[in-house]
């Protein structure tokens, strides 16, 4: 009679765990490769805004489109948009429909065609829009950025010190009802810090580059995880010098200075 030769069980076992070890080393290597993807995929679509952002700017007499979400052809104490079309006409974030409606009529409609381009791709289930122009660039305008010569700006030649220093658009993850907000005057955060793409978030510049910039505070990193879904908490403070250097990172990139002494 022939012997039926099989694997036995210690061989199975052995098969099975090789297996699972190939799998915890490999499954890390795929996950930064996916997220190498989705950030590049980010990164060009802030580039495309930006471009429009600056394409807007060159066929309006250098005029920054009106970056606050929401408040088309309104007059403010907190900013006077009353003949300025916002960027995304309309904040109604609960319906995808109606986000892409305001997307469509907003005034980078003409120069971005592609609803796609306005979200990132590790974006929420159900958010059209995840990207927000900053407070300085023609979005809202409270008193405590008001007079200060450079910080809120209108026309593209007022950015002070540079267009490579300031910033225009960041990744938010979520709609905002009007800009992305941060202080100039005090040493603390108004809008969450928003991490996306790992323990960081993607921004772009006046002068149309873009970057990803990892926080270095691994407080940071954890209130904004603990507030992703939450909303925003408003006066949050630092406690560790890399908390307040992203801190400070921000806050010079939004206004182009700090208009406070810092601790360091």
């Amino acid at each position: 009679m022939r012997t039926r030769k099989g694997f036995t069980l210690i061989e199975l076992l052995v098969v099975i765990a090789i297996i699972a070890i190939l799998m915890a080393v490999l499954m890390p290597a795929l996950h930064r490769a996916r997220e190498g993807g989705k950030r590049a995929s980010c990164l060009s679509n802030l580039k495309q805004l930006t471009l429009a952002w600056s394409m807007y700017a060159d066929e309006n007499d250098d005029r920054l489109v009106n970056g606050a979400t929401g408040y088309s052809n309104r007059n403010m104490a907190w900013g006077d948009h009353s003949r300025e079309q916002a960027w995304i006409d309309g904040f109604r974030p609960n319906s995808w429909d109606d986000q892409i409606q305001d997307i469509r009529r907003g005034a980078l409609w003409p120069y971005v065609r592609n609803e796609a381009l306005y979200r990132c791709p590790t974006g929420r289930r159900g958010q059209a829009l995840t990207y927000s122009i900053m407070f300085s660039m023609n979005a809202v305008n409270h008193p405590w950025s008001q007079g200060i010569k450079g910080a809120h700006v209108k026309k593209r030649t007022e950015i002070r010190p540079n267009l490579a220093q300031r910033l225009v658009f960041i990744d938010e993850g979520y709609m905002t009802s009007d800009a992305y907000a941060v202080y100039i005057h005090l040493e603390q955060w108004f809008d969450n810090p928003p991490v996306r793409h790992g323990d960081g978030v993607t921004v772009s510049f006046a002068d149309g580059h873009v970057e990803h910039w990892r926080w270095r505070g691994t407080e940071t990193i954890k209130h904004a995880r603990d507030y992703e879904n939450r909303g925003p908490q408003v006066g949050w403070v630092p406690t560790t010098d890399q908390g307040f250097a992203d801190l400070y990172v921000v806050q010079r990139g939004c206004w182009g200075r700090l208009n406070y002494t810092p601790r360091y």
